[in-house]
């Protein structure tokens, strides 16, 4: 190979682990893994020296960093960042000398014939305390006429708004933060697929594998569902191998080079992707990995022609996070009480016990709340304490509640850890049971956008704007009076996008404003709600959104500045719908607001037992979806209550047989509170199978 400038490119050959701040993250790991004979596809990288010296010297670096330091709560202004940003770059010239080496060094790979995938590679990514990956662009299937365009767009991604609102969020200065472009000759991949060396939330010494057939990115992507293998590492054994229905694979289009969707053939859609001894092959490498690096790895894999090649290696974070959190020692007390534990995890402080809202302002930070049900409008308070309990206790007693084992001690613990939030413990491909039922996850407040992304939930199907206006404790009314709809706009936007950005590109169903009139009250300006005997069946959801269309307008606005920011993962959803026309003059809301419908994925919640008399018709009307709120379809269907404990035990939206009717009626999706989602992956998953087997007999 020629030895072009090193300045501007390094060869993977040449790159080890301290070369980051030259190559980036995701370089610096290629180059790893290359030194220690592990297989990785040849390339080279456009180094960070050649990114800062081509905005230095061509002189856009001052109005380029000057453009990106707004206020990332203002949508506007983040979306005009990006787009000056973007075009400072991309229509400056790049010098001569860079170009030629960097189409020199393309040259060498096969020839100059190669078809290449074009990588970013933030020097701060896959950092402990950065997690950048996923936010800047990958080409794929680039030939040599694009090649210096495609690097530039990925300097360019650097500055998208949701990396500028990234930085923002964690501190890093925008001028501070450099990157790598990584050029590496594609692998034109028949099977492809991620691998983590020990289980991610257990640390168990089981490897996992998901395989799908094509290029690797649909299986990344989350667009398509793999197969699933379970691998005892100390025997070598195969305990469990789930074969999806994989419906579409990636590959590189024959005419274009192009990289499209295609559909599966239908006698490879249900067949099993990895043979024995390729899983035998993906286990050696995978031990290998672990060897060289110490810890155990999250791996990106492709099979060409019987070859094996690996695409990436990362640390897993998971799961000494996950000791950490296990380690954390119980109250030194008795049990007080023994219970169901609600969401896992450890809390210690002293109990609060409130039984009316006034009483939510004595809970200070890192108390317990002790009460007979949280409402929504306790979510200031809930965000103050460290955890729930709803038994009767001594006002002001220590007490430690563990939420895995349902048990309230007396007295505080000793862990500092159980007191300390969580950082991001997710590894960058969850592992769950693969279902062709879709499980998505409920999000009530954005602060919990992270613990639910953990639970490799297939996105949100329910993030409650509610929440977010209730936590300002003002009704939406009194909150745009003392601080205009702007600030209004920007404190729905600023909620979703937080969850969004965990999720994305999966996807998250927003409903839109669904209060009782009794939740309000107790806000600044609840004294304008209206006095309603059963708050459950009045003024709320899309009847009040539509007879409040001043206030339902702002609502709509934020929705249209997330599209226009590139969140094109958010989904709307409208709440108590009861017929078409409730559609239509939300579908006329959106049109005025600036959201097309034909365009944007939109629906409605069907909780009534007209709304699911009259689907088909709001069908028709336009919707894309139709979710089913069991809680309100329960209690308007029986005529109960489910706040009122006269009768609340006659309520019951989760029958044994629930699930099982849904997955066999075949619903696309089913959603789950946070603590309940791997039980219902489970369940799902086993449900499926049944079904199938009952299909053959």
């Amino acid at each position: 190979m020629a030895e072009p400038d090193t300045r501007n490119v390094l060869w993977l050959d040449d790159v080890r682990s301290d070369d980051i701040g030259s190559v980036g993250g995701k370089g610096a790991s290629l180059g790893e893994m290359t030194a220690a004979g592990l297989p990785v596809p040849p390339g080279f990288v456009v180094t960070a020296e050649t990114y800062r010296t081509f905005i230095e010297e061509t002189g856009i670096d001052e109005p380029l960093f000057e453009a990106v330091e707004v206020d990332p709560e203002d949508s506007a202004a983040l979306a005009e960042a990006e787009a000056t940003a973007k075009e400072l770059i991309l229509e400056t010239e790049l010098p001569e000398p860079v170009r030629d080496r960097i189409l020199s060094a393309y040259d060498d790979l096969d020839d100059g014939e190669a078809f290449v995938a074009v990588r970013s590679s933030a020097t701060a990514e896959d950092l402990p305390d950065a997690s950048f990956a996923g936010q800047q662009e990958t080409f794929l299937n680039i030939t040599r006429e694009d090649l210096v365009d495609r690097v530039k767009r990925c300097w360019a991604s650097l500055f998208t708004q949701r990396a500028i609102y990234y930085r923002n969020e964690q501190g890093f200065d925008h001028d501070v933060v450099d990157i790598a472009v990584v050029v590496q000759k594609m692998v034109d991949a028949e099977k492809s697929g991620v691998m983590f060396t020990s289980h991610p939330s257990t640390g168990e010494p089981k490897l996992i594998i998901e395989a799908a057939w094509g290029l690797g990115e649909a299986v990344v992507a989350g667009s398509v569902s793999p197969d699933n293998y379970v691998v005892d590492r100390e025997t070598s054994e195969t305990l469990e191998t789930t074969v999806a229905d994989k419906k579409v694979m990636m590959v590189k289009d024959e005419a274009t080079g192009e990289t499209v969707e295609r559909e599966v053939a239908e006698d490879r859609r249900n067949a099993q992707v990895l043979e024995g001894t390729e899983i035998g092959q993906l286990v050696e490498l995978g031990e290998r990995a672990e060897a060289h690096y110490d810890e155990p790895q999250d791996v990106e894999w492709a099979i060409v022609e019987g070859d094996i090649y690996m695409l990436q290696s990362r640390p897993i974070t998971t799961i000494s996070e996950q000791a950490a959190e296990e380690a954390a020692t119980d109250g030194n007390g008795d049990v007080l009480v023994s219970g169901l534990g609600a969401s896992p995890g450890i809390a210690s402080g002293p109990a609060r016990v409130v039984q009316k809202l006034d009483g939510l302002d004595k809970v200070g930070e890192g108390d317990v709340i002790v009460t007979e049900m949280t409402t929504p409008d306790m979510v200031p308070a809930m965000k103050r304490a460290s955890g729930i309990g709803t038994e009767v206790l001594g006002d002001g007693q220590a007490i430690t509640i563990d939420g895995d084992k349902g048990s309230v001690t007396e007295g505080a613990s000793d862990a500092e850890a159980e007191t300390e939030p969580l950082e991001d413990v997710r590894p960058q491909n969850p592992v769950k049971p693969m279902t062709a039922t879709e499980v998505k996850v409920n999000v009530s407040i954005p602060e919990a956008a992270e613990r639910a992304a953990a639970t490799g939930a297939d996105g949100v199907g329910l993030l409650r704007t509610e929440h977010m206006i209730l936590s300002t404790n003002k009704t939406p009314e009194r909150y745009i009076e003392d601080h205009g709809a702007e600030a209004y706009i920007d404190e729905i936007v600023g909620g979703v996008r937080g969850v969004a950005d965990e999720f994305y590109p999966r996807p998250v169903r927003v409903r839109t404003l669904d209060a009782p009139t009794d939740e309000f009250r107790q806000l600044e300006g609840g004294e304008d709600e209206p006095h309603e005997h059963n708050p459950m069946l009045g003024y709320r959801g899309i009847r009040r959104s539509l007879d409040r269309p001043d206030v339902f307008r702002h609502e709509l606005e934020a929705f249209r500045q997330l599209f226009e920011m590139g969140y094109d993962n958010v989904e709307i959803m409208f709440p108590l719908v009861n017929d078409a026309e409730d559609v239509i003059r939300a579908r006329n809301l959106l049109e005025e607001a600036g959201v097309d419908p034909d365009k944007r994925s939109w629906g409605v919640m069907i909780e009534t037992p007209a709304s699911a008399l009259g689907v088909e018709g709001m069908a028709e009307a336009g919707i894309d979806f139709a979710s089913f709120g069991t809680n309100d379809l329960t209690q308007y269907t029986l005529a109960v209550d489910r706040n009122n404990g006269n009768v609340a035990d006659r309520f019951d939206e989760l029958h044994p047989e629930m699930v099982r009717f849904l997955v066999d009626e075949g619903v696309s999706s089913i959603s789950a509170n946070i603590d309940a989602v791997r039980d219902v992956q489970h369940e799902v998953k086993r449900v499926e199978q049944q079904l199938l087997l009952d299909s053959v007999r």
